[in-house]
């Protein structure tokens, strides 16, 4: 069983419980902490999963305990960029993200994380980490703007289209450097008219934004093995 989902989806929960500290304080008003706990043990709940890729190959996922064999030759990197550039309209259209703002150890997260981060674990009010369920065909439910990195190795995956839930959850990698990626995610937001906050806190570069009802995060980290890893969650 693995632990992936969890420490990708947990910081979340919590953002969408805590809220923004100035107006909790002011109407007094926070989450439900039975309902806080309910969603953290649901989101506690792992999956034994099969990877996917975007050419839908069959990749073994392997948890924490080890990086599966990812291909980084640099043809495969490149091969991986190319379609990334072709996905937002050719390697002009590519933009960095912005510059990131760093979050200390107890700083509060920023209002668009929280406001992310609100959309997708409880819209209206919906507590829809009590009912994600966790496969693989997930990865290929993302919505448009926002699909797994080209050539990524889905390593875990997990959503909900119940009730006002349209939940995704996914956490892959690829052997593109992390800024690369973080380009490709903010330049597939900029283009579908959400927002785009980037920020770094405990060790991860978070992308953030709103449009309307939808959101989205981006978790990236790079790790010691030579790859990047993204934590991505979702909502329509």
């Amino acid at each position: 069983m693995k632990r992936r989902l969890l420490v990708s989806v947990l910081p979340i929960a919590l953002l969408a419980g805590c809220g923004d500290k100035a107006e909790d304080e002011a109407a007094g008003d926070a989450m439900d902490p039975a309902s806080e706990q309910a969603l953290n043990d649901e989101l506690m709940t792992d999956p034994d999963l099969a990877g996917r890729n975007e050419a839908n190959a069959a990749l073994s996922g392997t948890g924490n305990a080890a990086i599966p064999n990812i291909d980084k030759s640099p043809r495969a990197i490149e091969a991986a960029r190319s379609r990334a550039a072709e996905l937002v309209g050719g390697h002009s259209k590519l933009t960095s993200a912005p510059a990131a703002k760093a979050l200390g150890d107890d700083a509060a997260p920023s209002a668009a994380m929280v406001a992310a981060a609100r959309a997708a674990v409880a819209p209206g009010d919906a507590n829809c980490g009590d009912r994600v369920k966790y496969t693989s065909a997930w990865a290929a439910k993302l919505p448009a703007a926002f699909p797994v990195y080209p050539r990524g190795n889905t390593q875990e995956a997990a959503g909900t289209d119940e009730g006002d839930c349209a939940l995704r959850v996914v956490s892959f990698l690829t052997p593109v450097a992390l800024d690369e990626v973080l380009a490709f995610y903010s330049t597939r937001a900029k283009s579908a008219g959400f927002s785009v906050e980037h920020v770094t806190s405990a060790g991860d570069n978070i992308l953030s934004g709103t449009k309307g009802s939808s959101a989205y995060v981006v978790y990236g980290r790079r790790l010691p093995e030579g790859v990047t890893e993204i934590d991505l969650v979702t909502t329509e």
